[in-house]
């Protein structure tokens, strides 16, 4: 690898220029404490990279932003350093906007052919982050909602681990409540209908014919035996039968999705080692619960719930509430942060959690992420999904249609507070018009050039390999693509802070659709061995960045489509 030159060692970073021009601002506004940030600017005619500090400082300086953002650069212009780097500055609507200089961008290339794919690593940072995603009652098989959930907890998992935090996975196996009772009553009616099929199905059973391999299975291991006891007796040992097999399942199909979990923890173990009620026994000794009407009762107004919450009936068993009591306190002792994935109707838990928090003495320790609704159709078919009516559209399905990698791309694409329609038809489509084609096509493209590098240009491909001529960049498609690389690191850092892996793909999507542009602007392997070198560097970089997005979205990136 080609070591610093003089000339870059003279460059300075986004963030030493914004230290630079944060001084400038002091020292003209000595009681002001401004911010500088720099982000790319909004529009490619005003420059690289714009900051909007003049607007902070209006009341104090009693200016117009425009007229700060001049005197700022006025002043910042005058460090050697930060003239060598920028090559132009303006105060554009009160934005102070920079054009850096190409050596600036050719750098950044550098640095990814250097560093591969630690590029844009976050060094640790010590937070440790307990992040539970995707958790399903063990009632059946896992759906497209759990899809969703799976992909966009898995992806942030791996985005906040490659931004510095130390994260740890979690699914919960509601295995504890009315619905695995309701589970077991329904394999009985299978199996009772395998011997007779005039035999009633409970009215509150999962109807869906996924149970009915259970039932042949217990039937080949046990024949008869189960018509000759009692079924509340039978019934309670179909639930545990039946609750394996489907967690197992639902483990393979998130192992055959990408995802590994930390811990899968059952609710009902939580109860079986006393931890239920030593949790309940922390709150009511730091007296945030109180007794009503013979219930015990927990003080979720004092975070503004609308109304305080049961954590033990009035006949003695604990709610829903009080497993979660007991679960968040088990996180907290390996977490500094716990998330939760949460669908849209569970809204009145955070505050729930809110109060828990506060009771622990780790206020804002909890957080909810809400994901909405996902809608699937294929083509202008809505497909319809209900596990209590029995129609399923299950994970594994639309793996087997769609693959694992159009999947995830596509169920991470929008923001989690937007509903989903995850269109089957357009997922399978080999064309510019699937997202998730589109870039993999992008890294395909960058592998193909490099094949042919080596067959007609194997000397400047190796001189690309070690990170030389990057000087020679400096057309505006490639400083447009160099600039584009230089946001990933900032991109992964701002997923992990604001919860938002959808700014993976659309990034994965800008960086395909800027290689494009290179390419179809810009010959790679061309006659003068010095562009040659320059470019097939600058494709090189790209592939890296594109492979390591994709891969922390979990979706594959190929050499050939």
């Amino acid at each position: 690898m080609n070591p610093i030159t003089t000339e870059e060692s003279a460059l300075l970073s986004l963030d030493e220029l914004a230290a630079r021009f944060g001084a400038a601002a002091r020292a003209l506004w000595p009681d002001a404490d401004p911010v500088v940030q720099f982000e790319p600017a909004r529009r490619p005619e005003f420059g690289d990279v714009a900051t909007n500090v003049a607007f902070g400082l209006a009341r104090v300086a009693r200016k117009k932003p425009q007229d700060i953002g001049g005197e700022i650069i006025a002043r910042a212009m005058e460090d050697d350093r930060v003239r060598a780097t920028v090559s132009q500055a303006t105060a554009i609507a009160g934005f102070i906007n920079l054009t850096l200089q190409p050596a600036f961008w050719q750098r950044v290339v550098g640095d990814v052919l250097r560093e591969g794919d630690a590029y844009g690593r976050g060094n640790p940072n010590r937070e440790r982050v307990s992040l539970e995603f995707g958790s399903a009652n063990p009632t059946g098989p896992l759906v497209i909602v759990q899809g969703r959930t799976l992909s966009i907890g898995d992806t942030l998992a791996r985005a906040m681990r490659h931004a510095g935090y130390d994260v740890f996975t979690e699914w919960i196996i509601n295995d504890a409540g009315s619905q695995i009772g309701a589970l077991g009553r329904s394999v009985y009616a299978r199996y009772r209908q395998l011997f007779d099929s005039a035999f009633p199905f409970p009215d509150d059973g999962y109807p869906g014919d996924y149970l009915i391999p259970l039932a042949e299975s217990l039937r080949a291991r046990d024949g008869d035996r189960w018509l000759h006891v009692p079924e509340a007796e039978a019934s309670e040992v179909f639930a545990g039968f039946a609750r394996d097999a489907i967690v197992a399942e639902q483990q393979a199909v998130a192992r055959r999705f990408g995802v590994e979990y930390d811990l899968w923890q059952s609710e009902q173990a939580l109860h079986d080692a006393g931890t239920i009620e030593r949790g309940i026994q922390r709150l009511r000794e730091m007296g945030v619960l109180y007794e009503k009407d013979g219930a015990t009762w927990l003080r979720t107004t004092d975070a503004g719930d609308d109304e305080d919450r049961v954590v033990v009936r009035s006949d003695g068993r604990p709610t829903y509430f009080a497993n979660d009591i007991a679960y968040h306190y088990e996180k907290l002792q390996r977490a500094d942060h716990v998330i939760d994935f949460l669908g849209p109707d569970h809204h009145g838990y955070v505050k729930r959690l809110d109060t828990l928090a506060n009771a622990y003495g780790k206020p804002g320790a909890f957080e909810v992420v809400i994901v909405q609704q996902i809608t699937l159709k294929r083509g202008d078919e809505i497909l319809s999904m209900s596990k209590r009516a029995g129609q399923l559209v299950t994970l594994a399905e639309v793996i087997d249609e769609v693959g694992v990698d159009a999947a995830r791309f596509f169920f991470v694409m929008l923001s989690t507070d937007q509903p989903l329609t995850f269109d089957l038809e357009l997922a399978k489509r080999q064309s510019s018009d699937n997202p998730v084609f589109y870039v993999q096509y992008g890294h395909a493209r960058i592998a193909s050039v490099l094949r042919k590098a080596r067959e007609s240009h194997a000397a400047q491909l190796a001189a690309a390999e070690r990170g030389e001529g990057l000087a020679a960049l400096a057309e505006p498609a490639e400083l447009a693509l160099a600039r584009r690389l230089a946001e990933f690191g900032p991109t992964v850092a701002g997923v992990a802070r604001a919860r938002a892996p959808h700014r993976l793909t659309k990034y994965a999507r800008d960086v395909a659709s800027d290689f494009h542009q290179f390419y179809d602007a810009c010959r790679v392997l061309g006659d003068d061995p010095a562009v040659t070198t320059a470019r097939l560097g600058l494709a090189i970089a790209t592939g890296t960045v594109l492979a390591t997005t994709l891969a922390l979205c979990r979706v594959s990136a190929p050499d050939a489509m």
